[in-house]
C-alpha cells in the first residue's frame, strides 16, 4: 500500500532537489540528470548557499506537524543532520575540507566511475564534466583560503598525500589517460577528440590545484595531526547522528581490541597448533583453497559469492525487493586499495556495485580475509541496506531514501551484517572467520587510534604511554592490524584526516547490536528477526539517536 504524502514529505522533497542543482556530484551519484554546471561549487559564495538551503528549510520544518510515524522520523533525522551541517559550516569545517579519501580532490575524481559510457550523448557529458574540473579546483582553493585566513589549514600530512595523488592521477598512467583511450575505443573521432580536449583541461585543472596546495597551503600547514578535543565531538556527531563520551568509548576500544585479539588467538591454535599468529596468516595466505589469481578471477570470485548470498538470504532473513537481488562486482580503476560500494540509480538501470580497489602490482588475492567484505559490501550488507531503502518509494521520500546518509548507521549496519552472516553459519569454516575478526581487530583498533590521536588522550604502555600521536598510532596499528605496510600507511593517514569517520563503523556496530538485543527483550516470544530487520531498513539510514527512538519507542 503506498503512503499518501504529506507536507513534511513534500518540504524533504524540495530540499532534495534545491540540495541536487547545489550538488550535482550528489545527483550524479544517485544517476539523477544534471541540469547546469556537472561539478559543486566549493566556494565560499557556494558553500554559503548550501547554508542558506539549511537554515531556510530548518525553519519551514519547525512550522510543520508529523502526521503519522514515518513524518516523524524524517522531522527527528532532517533537523538533526541539518543542525549538524550548519554547526560544521558555522565553524567553517566545510571550508577546510582537505584529506586523503573525501576530500574534491577525490570526490571530483571518483564520480567518473559513476558516469554513464553506453552512448556518444553520456561520452560528451563526460567531456563537459571534464572540462569543469579547473573551475571546480579553483573554488575549492579560495575556501581553503578562506579558512586558512581564519587560521583553520590541514595538517602537512594531509595536503602532502593531495599532491601525491594528483600526481597519479595527472601521469600518462592515471584515469584521464585511461578515459581517453576509452573514448577512442567506444566513440566517434569528434567525440574522442572533445574528450581528449577535455581530459587535458582536467589535467591542467589538477596540476595547477598541486602547485596550488604546494605553494599556498603547504607553507601554512599544521604538524599537529589532532584535530583536538573540542572540536572532535562536532566531526564524530556528523558520522554518528550522536553524541559520545570520549573516554567511556575509548576505553570500551582498548578492552575491545583486547577481546578480538583472544578470539583470533584461540582460533589461531586451531588452525595451526603451536604457531604464532604471523606464521598462521602466511599459510593461509598460500593456501590454494583460499587464493585467487588475478583480476578478473577476483572479480567473478566476489560476483558468485555476491550472488550466493542473496539467493540464500531472500525470502528466509530478509525481505530482499526485486530490483535489489542485483549486484554488480568490479574492478575499481584506483589503485588505493580497499573495496567500497556505490548504490543503485534512483530508477535501478544502474545497479548497485562493488568495486575493489587493487593495488598496484597485486595480483594474488587471499580469500579467507575477504569473504566477510562481500557480506559487508553486498548482502546484507550495504547493498541490501542502501538498495531496500532506495527501493521503498511507496514509504519514503527522496530525502530519506536516496540523500540521507549517516555513516554510525550505514557502516554499523554493514559491521552487524558481517557478525550476522558469522551468526548464521557463513562463516563457519575457521579460516573465513579468522578474515571476519581480522576484519573486526582492524574496526576496534582505529577507534582507538583515532579517539587517541585527534583527542590526545594517554597511550597504553605497549605503545610507550604519554599522549598519542602519529608514531605510536603506526606502532599500534602495526602490532594489531595485519594489513600489508603500504595499505596500512594509507589506513593510518585516512584516520589522521578525517576525524569520527574510522570509529563510526564499530561504534555504529555497537548501537546495533544494543538495540536488537534491547527489542528482542521488550517483544519476548513475539520478537521475529525478520521483522527487526524490515522495520530498521524501512527507516533509511539516519543518526543513531533517531534510530534508537523509532526503534524503540514502537515497542
Amino acid at each position: 500500500m503506498t503512503r499518501n504524502f504529506t507536507d513534511i514529505d513534500r518540504l524533504s522533497e524540495s530540499y532534495t532537489a534545491d540540495y541536487l542543482r547545489l550538488s550535482p556530484l550528489t545527483a550524479i551519484g544517485m544517476g539523477v540528470p544534471v541540469d547546469g554546471p556537472p561539478i559543486d561549487d566549493f566556494s565560499p559564495e557556494g558553500l554559503a548557499a548550501l547554508s542558506e538551503l539549511r537554515r531556510s528549510t530548518l525553519a519551514s520544518l519547525d512550522r510543520l506537524t508529523p502526521v503519522d510515524d514515518v513524518d516523524a522520523v524524517t522531522v527527528d533525522a532532517l533537523r538533526e543532520r541539518l543542525t549538524t551541517e550548519e554547526a560544521k559550516h558555522d565553524a567553517r569545517l566545510d571550508a577546510v575540507s582537505l584529506d586523503v579519501i573525501a576530500s574534491p580532490v577525490q570526490t571530483i575524481r571518483d564520480t567518473l566511475d559513476l558516469m554513464p559510457t553506453a552512448t556518444e550523448a553520456d561520452w560528451l557529458a563526460m567531456a563537459d564534466y571534464l572540462a569543469a574540473v579547473p573551475t571546480a579546483l579553483e573554488q575549492w582553493h579560495a575556501s581553503l583560503l578562506d579558512a586558512a585566513d581564519h587560521g583553520l589549514v590541514a595538517a602537512r600530512r594531509q595536503i602532502e598525500g593531495c599532491v601525491e595523488q594528483i600526481e597519479d592521477l595527472v601521469s600518462p598512467a592515471g584515469s584521464f589517460t585511461r578515459l581517453v583511450r576509452e573514448a577512442a575505443d567506444a566513440t566517434s573521432p569528434e567525440t574522442a577528440r572533445a574528450v581528449a580536449q577535455a581530459a587535458d583541461e582536467a589535467t591542467r585543472g589538477y596540476t595547477e590545484a598541486r602547485e596550488r596546495l604546494v605553494t599556498d597551503l603547504l607553507p601554512r600547514a599544521r604538524t599537529r595531526d589532532a584535530c583536538g578535543r573540542d572540536l572532535y565531538p562536532l566531526y564524530s556527531r556528523e558520522f554518528l547522528g550522536t553524541d559520545i563520551d570520549i573516554d567511556e568509548t575509548y576505553a570500551w576500544g582498548l578492552a575491545e581490541v583486547e577481546r578480538i585479539g583472544e578470539e583470533m588467538s584461540t582460533l589461531a591454535e586451531r588452525i595451526r597448533p603451536g604457531a604464532s599468529m604471523t606464521e598462521v596468516y602466511a599459510a593461509l595466505d598460500t593456501d590454494p583453497r583460499y587464493l585467487v589469481e588475478g583480476t578478473d578471477a577476483l572479480k567473478r570470485w566476489m560476483q558468485e559469492k555476491a550472488d550466493d548470498a542473496i539467493s540464500a538470504l531472500a525470502d528466509t532473513h530478509f525481505d530482499i525487493p526485486e530490483p535489489v537481488r542485483r549486484i554488480e562486482c568490479c574492478i575499481a580503476p584506483s589503485t588505493t586499495g580497499g573495496i567500497y560500494y556505490t548504490g543503485p540509480s534512483e530508477d535501478f538501470t544502474r545497479p548497485g556495485r562493488m568495486w575493489w580497489s587493487v593495488p598496484k602490482g597485486v595480483t594474488t588475492f587471499g580469500t579467507w580475509r575477504e569473504l566477510t567484505t562481500v557480506y559487508h559490501e553486498g548482502v546484507p550488507g550495504h547493498h541490501l541496506q542502501i538498495g531496500q531503502t532506495a527501493a521503498r518509494a511507496d514509504l519514503l521520500n527522496r530525502w530519506r531514501r536516496l540523500v540521507c546518509w549517516v555513516s554510525g548507521h550505514g557502516e554499523g549496519w554493514a559491521l552487524y551484517a558481517e557478525r550476522l552472516m558469522d551468526e548464521l553459519g557463513y562463516l563457519s569454516d575457521d579460516a573465513d572467520r579468522l578474515g571476519m575478526l581480522d576484519a573486526q581487530m582492524l574496526r576496534a583498533a582505529r577507534v582507538v587510534v583515532d579517539l587517541g590521536v585527534h583527542c590526545e588522550l594517554e597511550a597504553p604502555e605497549e605503545v610507550g604511554g604519554g599522549i598519542w600521536d602519529a608514531d605510536k598510532a603506526w606502532t599500534y596499528l602495526r602490532s594489531h592490524v595485519s594489513l600489508e605496510d603500504s595499505m596500512l600507511r594509507f589506513e593510518l593517514a585516512r584516520y589522521l584526516g578525517w576525524p569520527g569517520q574510522a570509529p563510526s563503523y564499530k561504534i555504529g556496530e555497537r548501537m546495533w547490536l544494543q538495540l536488537r538485543d534491547e527489542v528482542a527483550r521488550a517483544q519476548g516470544a513475539d520478537f521475529s528477526l525478520t521483522d527487526f530487520h524490515r522495520r530498521a531498513l524501512d527507516l533509511g539510514s539516519v543518526g543513531l539517536d533517531t534510530l534508537r527512538r523509532a526503534l524503540v519507542a514502537g515497542d
